[in-house]
């Protein structure tokens, strides 16, 4: 919803706020040109206008929704709304506050919330407030008894002045927060097309990391719907970045987990865990990420153990980030839904038939390294310089 001749989104960002003026700067110059790419990527007709503090985009009425929907799948937005711009002048904005009355308000209650940032206006907030009351009551009152409610209203008029401009609205729709994409280094996402690790990829892609998706090919024990599912999630998670490279890394590893089915029960997808980090690092040199994601919470799985991912994490040097590591189960599942991966992530590919029958939840690295192959992560660095490209 939007007032009547609404052409342009406000922007609104929140981490940016806390950086040095240097740093915002550069910041908001890399949260335009992401803004730039999903209205591009999706064929929105708009420009940025790059403003301190609230980018602007500048479009049409009709695709004025749309292009409040793409501010708000990109990493650093806040919120957005769709705007009608008018001058500073108080009578312009009761005006188009009235016009959005007769236009919008047809039942219920109703409140203003009023923001003044230039301080030299001869008004201040509770001014413009009060007396936008007014007019959008007089402007329904011979159609229906308007009625105020100041903590849940049915509909918020919204105002916001700026030194040049004011901004009249009426929904403010959620954005991820976090930061914008491309303000952190690269780190290379392990994604297996579960539920687990797309939603941590997107959880480091909204603190401005771009992922580098690596996909370890099971062989006989993932197979091709295995694959099919994590391409597909990494497809997904690349509309969130599109002028981002999100081909995919497959590094083969179907020979090293038959390996390990066939020589290891005690510990086994510890060992496998400790081939998939070593094969991520190797990777992350090739491709000079500074890190490594994954879908891993603390208890999760047996595999998850504190101790088990202590002793998994030696197998790399890189840090290892786990942005999932105190998160429920719930929560993720309920991520995955919002970002839209949940569907694929829950197909039954098949891949637990490496899981042993006995489970090692308590794991000391030394026998672990006794039990497990001499040469694993030999394997593993070889893996990862024999990965291809794919496209998701």
């Amino acid at each position: 919803m939007h007032p009547p001749g609404a052409d342009t989104v406000l922007v609104r960002h929140g981490d940016l706020n806390t950086k040095s003026n240097t740093v915002k700067r550069y910041m908001e110059g890399l949260l335009a040109e992401n803004l730039e790419a999903m209205l591009a990527d999706r064929s929105i007709p708009g420009t940025i206008e790059r403003r301190w503090n609230r980018p602007l985009i500048h479009t049409n009425e009709a695709a004025v929704a749309a292009a409040t929907a793409a501010a708000t799948n990109t990493f650093g937005v806040v919120s957005a709304s769709p705007v009608l711009t008018v001058s500073t002048e108080k009578a312009r904005i009761l005006e188009a506050l009235a016009a959005t009355a007769r236009e919008h308000y047809d039942g219920g209650t109703f409140a203003v919330d009023a923001r003044r940032a230039d301080k030299t206006l001869p008004y201040d907030s509770e001014d413009l407030a009060r007396e936008a009351g007014t007019v959008i009551w007089e402007a329904v009152e011979d159609e229906f008894e308007p009625e105020v409610d100041l903590d849940e209203p049915d509909l918020t008029f919204g105002v916001e002045v700026r030194e040049d401009v004011a901004f009249v609205y009426l929904e403010t729709v959620d954005g991820p927060g976090g930061l914008p994409l491309g303000s952190q280094e690269a780190v290379v996402a392990l994604v297996s097309g579960g539920i687990d690790s797309p939603v941590a990829a997107y959880e480091m892609m909204k603190r401005g990391s771009p992922i580098v998706p690596a996909y370890v090919d099971l062989g006989d024990y993932g197979g091709i719907d295995h694959e099919a599912r994590a391409m597909e999630t990494v497809r997904l998670l690349s509309a969130y970045a599109p002028n981002f490279d999100m081909q995919v890394y497959r590094v083969p590893g179907g020979e090293t987990v038959d390996l390990l089915v066939r020589e290891m029960e005690q510990g086994r997808m510890l060992s496998l865990r400790r081939f998939f980090y070593r094969a991520a690092e190797t990777l992350a040199e090739r491709v000079n990420a500074d890190g490594i994601v994954t879908g891993e919470a603390a208890g999760q799985k047996s595999s998850q153990t504190i101790r088990n991912l202590g002793v998994t994490s030696r197998a790399a040097t890189l840090p290892i980030h786990r942005p999932l590591l105190s998160r429920d189960k719930q929560y993720i599942v309920a991520q995955a839904r919002e970002i839209g991966t949940f569907t694929d992530s829950t197909i039954d590919a098949g891949c637990n038939r490496v899981t042993p029958d006995q489970v090692e939840t308590n794991a000391r690295l030394e026998p672990l390294l006794a039990a497990e192959p001499d040469d694993l992560l030999e394997r593993a660095e070889a893996a990862a310089r024999d990965a291809e490209l794919v496209d998701p």
